[in-house]
């Protein structure tokens, strides 16, 4: 018996064996912005538990920066934002698994994440800082001599606060954020050290004590995040984010959540 396969009967094998294999091809191999474009679609997945960055108001609605900045990024590109509520947990696996094209939830970038997705350049800080009431002047680590500071026990800002502050600031350390927030809050303390979102929350529910930002102890800026091998869009994206940094956009979006500008932000 003949075993030799004719000349195009073996081309019809190899073809068919590639048009199978491209229906095994993982979701992010497809054109992420071609389809977004395609389906004037966009879908962003965002906080909804995590202000000033994202939550819902009280008709449900959801809000915050990184919700602000989803919707800028849809009007870029001339798409309508679909929003995806996410949590911690499950943002990186909606963007590996093709349920969502981007990622834009206080997402910071580390060596770890970037092995699994790709990151678009900074687009808002998000820091630690010394926070106390509008009638204190205090603008610097020097200016807390003498003064009491709560801060939430082997916490970050707690590493940082202990690095800054000078020898006689009265130090007071709590067991959890809570308790933290309570003695500044009840008055046992005059300023507090803690994470922006930490931060909004006391401030949004105790208007009354006119509680501001002081200084920044530390920037961890987020990015947006995308699924590996999307050229077109890691650059399209990119290209949004610089434009926005580079008329005001970012700056705005950050005075009005956070109470400070985006500053100076990494590529």
């Amino acid at each position: 018996m003949n075993r030799r396969i004719p000349a195009l009967a073996l081309l019809q094998t190899l073809f068919g064996a590639v048009a199978f294999a491209a229906t095994l091809a993982p979701a992010s191999a497809a054109d992420d912005l071609a389809r977004i474009e395609h389906e004037k679609v966009l879908r962003v997945a965002i906080p909804t538990d995590f202000p000033p960055y994202g939550f819902v108001d009280s008709s449900m609605k959801p809000q915050g920066l990184d919700v602000s900045m989803a919707e800028y990024v849809a009007r870029q590109l001339h798409v309508k934002a679909e929003l995806v509520p996410a949590t911690s947990s499950n943002r990186i696996p909606y963007l590996q698994s093709g349920k969502v094209e981007l990622v834009i939830s206080t997402l910071g970038k580390t060596a770890e994440r970037a092995k699994v997705i790709d990151f678009s350049h900074a687009y808002s800080p998000f820091f630690l800082a010394v926070y106390g009431p509008s009638s204190m002047s205090i603008h610097d680590p020097a200016q807390l001599a003498g003064k009491s500071i709560a801060v939430t026990r082997g916490s970050v800002e707690d590493i940082q606060l202990t690095k800054v502050a000078p020898a006689s600031t009265r130090i007071q350390r709590f067991g959890d954020n809570a308790s933290t927030i309570s003695a500044f809050v009840s008055g046992q303390v005059e300023l507090v050290a803690t994470g922006v979102s930490v931060a909004a929350t006391m401030i949004q529910h105790n208007p009354d004590l006119h509680a501001q930002l002081k200084f920044v102890l530390k920037d961890s800026p987020n990015f947006i995040g995308m699924a590996k091998n999307q050229p077109a869009l890691l650059a399209r994206v990119n290209a949004i984010v610089d434009h926005a940094k580079a008329d005001g956009e970012l700056d705005k979006l950050s005075e009005h959540w956070l109470g400070r500008p985006a500053g100076k932000l990494p590529q």
